[in-house]
């Protein structure tokens, strides 16, 4: 039977958050003797959306990381459910400043995807394997 570990963190929906939890990723990762490099590049773009396009002031984001087998789960939630991204990641115009995010999480997980609830509750996830 797989047994899954996990570590979650709240974390403040600024540029500082977002850099944070990356690091924290990282550290939980290292710690749990996991691969990280890619996991590292999902965490910092889910977190990045969060606090540019889920951010509602006074209210932080949290990232969730389990890994269960040989998947791992990253979770990044906040309460914006109405700014949920398109179900499919496309890159944008190569004149473009943003919009890339997506698609590099969509490059580097085996899937990914967008739950919503409880109201105002949005999560993006990616599993890599």
């Amino acid at each position: 039977m797989n047994r899954e570990i996990a570590f979650v963190a709240t974390l403040p929906a600024t540029p500082h958050g977002a850099r944070a939890a990356r690091q924290l990723a990282v550290s939980q990762l290292a710690d749990w003797g996991l691969p990280f490099h890619d996991a590292a590049h999902v965490v910092a773009e889910l977190a990045s959306n969060a606090v540019t396009h889920g951010r509602v002031q006074g209210r932080g984001f949290r990232l969730r990381i389990a890994a269960v087998g040989t998947t791992l789960r990253i979770e990044v939630s906040d309460t914006r459910d109405e700014c949920t991204p398109a179900p499919v990641a496309e890159f944008p115009s190569p004149e473009a400043e943003s919009g890339r995010g997506l698609a590099l999480v969509a490059a580097l997980a085996d899937r990914w995807g967008v739950s919503t609830g409880p109201v105002p509750l949005k999560t993006v996830w990616a599993e890599i394997g």
